[in-house]
């Protein structure tokens, strides 16, 4: 029979959005190391509940890694210690019995918490709606050798493209900057050939959202690169720049 952790919880809590917030110690016992950690917390809500107290509220989906629903900062860290790993994908083997663990909401001036670790993301959507897609009718899906694109130009707009939305890249800059998320969400487009009729006023439109729904702006701290789950590189914020200042030349 595995051994079971105990461990010591810090956890925000928080009744609603305008209502003060604090840490709150829990010791939860019986964690299997290969639980996840919403599987930790779902333990933790088990033992709230049978004593009557009232449970945390954590966002949560899939629970693969894909939706980007989960984000928690943990000990101090978007997504917590391990590189290239959302929430639900961090397991308890990763901690030790008697460790204190703090979990956080993520913390950003345009991510206001709802209740406990859960935050309203919205803003995001808002972002998307700006230019996020490819407005051009296109007809049914061609044949997929119909319009050939180079190896590289490809794999960069995947790489691109496996962004989830979670916004750990805003959780960890210290301008709670938006950028490496909007530049992936640009820069998705901007290597496929659908993507070039709009390009120029996609950066644009989307930047100044950003900028609208109080972001902070990119100062190279890579912090974002660093906690993404998907490894998106900044080097995406740097092609969304070159499109945006040539959409504010060409005015």
């Amino acid at each position: 029979m595995s051994e079971t952790m105990t461990l010591n919880l810090l956890i925000w809590r928080q009744a609603g959005p305008n209502q003060p917030g604090r840490m709150v110690p829990y010791v939860v016992k019986g964690i299997l190391a290969d639980m996840s950690f919403l599987e930790m917390l779902d333990a933790l809500n088990d033992q709230l509940v049978k004593q009557g107290e009232e449970p945390v509220e954590f966002d949560s989906d899939c629970r693969e890694g894909i939706c980007g629903t989960c984000g928690l900062v943990v000990n101090g860290v978007a997504h917590g210690p391990k590189n290239a790993c959302t929430t639900c994908e961090l397991r308890m083997r990763s901690f030790s019995s008697g460790d204190t663990i703090t979990v956080e909401p993520f913390r950003a001036a345009a991510f206001p918490i709802v209740k406990d670790l859960v935050v309203d993301r919205s803003a995001f959507d808002r972002i998307i709606r700006k230019g996020g897609y490819v407005s051009a009718n296109t007809g049914s899906a061609p044949d997929g050798n119909a319009l050939p694109i180079g190896k590289e130009d490809a794999d960069q707009a995947m790489d691109s493209a496996t962004c989830i939305g979670c916004g750990a890249c805003v959780a960890a800059c210290p301008n709670a900057s938006a950028s490496l998320f909007m530049a992936a969400k640009v820069t998705q487009f901007t290597y496929l050939p659908q993507g070039q009729a709009e390009r120029l006023e996609r950066a644009r439109d989307m930047a100044n959202q950003m900028d609208e729904e109080g972001f902070g702006d990119c100062s190279n701290h890579a912090e974002c690169e660093a906690v993404c789950p998907k490894e998106i590189s900044i080097h995406n914020i740097a092609v969304m720049r070159r499109d945006y200042l040539k959409a504010a030349i060409k005015g």
